[in-house]
Parts: C-alpha cells; structure tokens; sequence
C-alpha cells in the first residue's frame, strides 16, 4: 500500500518479534504473548515508533527547502527527542517547544532522559507552562513564526508526528511488515496491543490491519486521559490514511477498539498497577518500559489477560513504541527498584 510515497531510510529495517514465555507464564500462560521492538528499530537517539512515522515525513521536508525542524511535545517527550535525532541526520536545525504536560514534580525532570539528549544533539529547546493537549498548540505556532522572523525556512512537525498528512503511513508499514513475519514464522496473531495518545500509530496500524479484516483486533490502550479528543483524531487520521494509500474501503468506529480505564490518575503519571506492570515486564523478560506511555499499555494488557479478555490460547502481539529513555525522569519512584 506504500509503494507510491517516497521513503527516507532511518530505521535498521523490520524490526524483530520475539516470544515473551515467562511473561505468559507468569499470566497463567492463558495466552501466548509476544513483542514486536519498536524500541530497536534505529541507531538514532534510541529510536522508537515516531522514527518510522518520520521515514514518511523527511522526504517532504526535504522537498520543501526547509532548514529547521520545528515540533512539540511534553518535557520528556520521545517524539522531540526522535525529531532531534532526525533532524541531526539529515543535516537540519531543530527547535523544539516542550509544555509542561505532565503534573509531575521530580528534582531532574527537565534535565535528563529524552530532553537531555535533545539538547545533546544540538536541539534548541523552550519549556513552556501550557498544559497537556494532543491538538495543534498555538506556542508551536509561534515557535514556527520566530523561525520566519530569523530568516530561516521551518518544517512544523505536530506533536507525535500525527496530524500530518503523512503522520499514519509509518504504521500501515508496520502492518505490513507483520504480515511478511508472520508468514516467515508460520503464525497469525489474533491481536495486537498498543498505546494510544496523539493517535497516528493506531491510525496507521488500524489502516494497514484492515487490508486484512484485523483492525477492531488492534487494541489501542489510552494513555491521555481525553478519550473523546483522543478517539476522534484516531479516526480522522485513520480516514485521511485510508484515502491516501486507497484502502478501499471506508474506516468505520466499528474499526477502532480504544479502552479508556488504564490512563489514570493522568497523563505521564503512572499509577501503582502501571509500576507494577513495569516491574512485571522487566523482571521476567528483561524488558523494560516507560512510566507515560507503554508502562500503560503493558499494564492495559496484563490486566486484558488476567480478565479473560482474550480468548484462551490467542497469540498477542504487544507493540512496543520506545519511550524508556522518560524512565530516567522518574528517578524517585523507582530508586529501589
């Protein structure tokens, strides 16, 4: 479905899926679960799912002239950090406005993990006080206004790569992939776990899965807390990648399966059970996640399964996004462990 748009090459390639048999057993081998490692899909700044999106999006920043990469995030935003790394790639400035999304009070916050190695790479990043929203931010507006002001040529990222026109086609390409290893491997997973927040990876995973009668089986766990916001961007990115890699087909609500009950107590706040889910996953797999976005997902999941949600013996799929670099912000809550 992606032949016709023009991809830059960011990634090492597929990225791998392995078998999680003592997570499984530790779930009471109700179902049999697997990873597929977005978090090892590059060498740039500890890559991660935007890397993919960005593939699709660099070629029309190219093509545009542009000199300086301008996006948004939270403080500890990984998608800033992968912009930063692309833009360091490819040769281009990067400016970056990172709100204060997250009502999280660490002493290192806004010193450490994704926005430290922002700043490494040559980044230039201004904290903001606007709180937490998955739309487009008028201080990213202004951000890309000083960059006309200055003489230089911006090329607006929004936050998550999302709402952009290419923002989905990254994850049609994950679908894709999926398949090509699941005839390698012989299997067929019946679902597929991700967590949802700006929306264009389950957009673009929901697109790809429904080539093959699989996108309600894209279970997306809400991590921002504003399911409403959340589920429409969801669907307008979906219908908007649908009509550009010609599905075929009209993307419906029936297609999207989107659970609200893991985002609490908020955005980028993790919950006991979310740590409990982290020190699950680390302390059986050797796989760690973050505290914002797949601590959540993992937690959606573990919880999916201990509650039958899955029938017994299904083959589940747990997509993981990246993100771990956030962990470092979080310093406090897992000093001991």
């Amino acid at each position: 479905m992606l032949e016709k748009f023009e991809r830059y090459p960011l990634t090492f390639g597929p990225t791998p899926i392995e078998k999680l048999p003592r997570l499984s057993e530790a779930l009471g081998d109700k179902v049999e679960i697997y990873a597929k490692r977005e978090d090892c899909n590059s060498g740039l700044a500890f890559g991660g799912n935007k890397v993919r999106k960005l593939e699709y999006i660099v070629p029309d920043a190219i093509a545009s002239g542009a000199d300086t990469l301008v996006s948004i995030g939270g403080v500890q935003s990984n998608h800033t950090r992968q912009v930063a790394a692309v833009a360091a790639k490819i040769g281009m400035k990067c400016r970056l406005v990172q709100e204060s999304w997250v009502p999280f009070e660490d002493a290192v916050y806004d010193r450490v993990g994704n926005i430290l190695m922002s700043r490494v790479m040559g980044a230039q990043s201004e904290i903001v006080p606007d709180g937490f929203d998955i739309g487009i931010r008028e201080s990213w507006e202004r951000t890309l206004q000083a960059v006309r002001d200055e003489g230089g040529k911006p090329y607006g990222i929004p936050a998550g790569a999302s709402v952009h026109k290419y923002g989905g086609l990254g994850f049609v390409g994950f679908a894709e992939e999926v398949r090509a290893q699941e005839a390698e491997m012989g299997i067929k997973f019946d679902y597929v776990i991700v967590c949802t927040v700006t929306g264009s990876t389950h957009a673009g995973m929901l697109v790809g899965f429904a080539k093959d009668g699989r996108a309600n089986k894209v279970i997306g766990i809400d991590a921002s807390g504003t399911i409403d916001q959340t589920r429409n961007q969801v669907m307008e990115i979906a219908r908007n990648t649908a009509d550009l890699v010609e599905l075929g087909r009209e993307i419906t609500l029936d297609d999207l399966t989107l659970i609200p009950d893991y985002a609490y107590p908020a955005y980028g706040i993790p919950s006991a059970e979310t740590n409990d889910a982290i020190r699950l996953a680390a302390r059986n797999e050797g796989m760690m996640t973050d505290p914002v976005y797949e601590g959540k997902s993992m937690q959606g999941m573990i919880d999916l399964i201990r509650k039958d949600y899955f029938p017994a013996g299904s083959k589940v799929l747990y997509a993981h996004l990246g993100g771990v670099p956030a962990i470092n912000a979080y310093s406090y809550i897992y000093r001991n462990g």
